[in-house]
């Protein structure tokens, strides 16, 4: 199995000296996204930027995961909500990376359905530990619930 996608820059006006930074990424579904990098870095700060990106990408899957796990269980899921977090600082090698990616998610079960605060945590470790994205990664991440 294997993904694609296709990210295009074009030359375009920029401050004397710079280069405009915005671009757009195509997906292999056919969306498209406008990205720039993260306002700190001279990008567009309304664009999405690579460390957006990223945390999206680790929150989409521990919330995907996490969902087909309480479906499996029979627990179904009326929302689930993550407002997730990335920091930028130094890896060990002294390279800036992003350093901590921290998960937020509020999930709420169908009326009537009663899941004990243990269940839901073991639902998140299992979650955890069976994200693609988490796995690629490698630096911390934490899940707050």
């Amino acid at each position: 199995m294997g993904f694609n996608l296709t990210v295009n820059w074009q030359t375009s006006p920029a401050d004397e000296g710079e280069f405009n930074r915005d671009h757009q990424i195509e997906f292999g579904s056919g969306q498209v996204i406008q990205a720039s990098s993260a306002p700190e870095y001279k990008g567009s700060e309304d664009k999405i930027n690579p460390e957006e990106n990223l945390l999206a990408a680790l929150s989409s899957c521990h919330m995907l995961t996490f969902l087909a796990i309480a479906h499996l269980k029979r627990l179904p899921v009326a929302s689930y909500v993550d407002n997730a977090k990335a920091e930028l600082g130094k890896n060990a090698s002294g390279k800036i990376a992003v350093t901590k990616m921290s998960l937020f998610p509020e999930v709420v079960f169908a009326d009537g359905v009663e899941v004990s605060p243990e269940v839901i945590d073991k639902i998140h470790q299992k979650a955890h530990a069976n994200c693609f994205i988490a796995n690629s990664l490698a630096c911390e991440v934490e899940i707050n619930y």
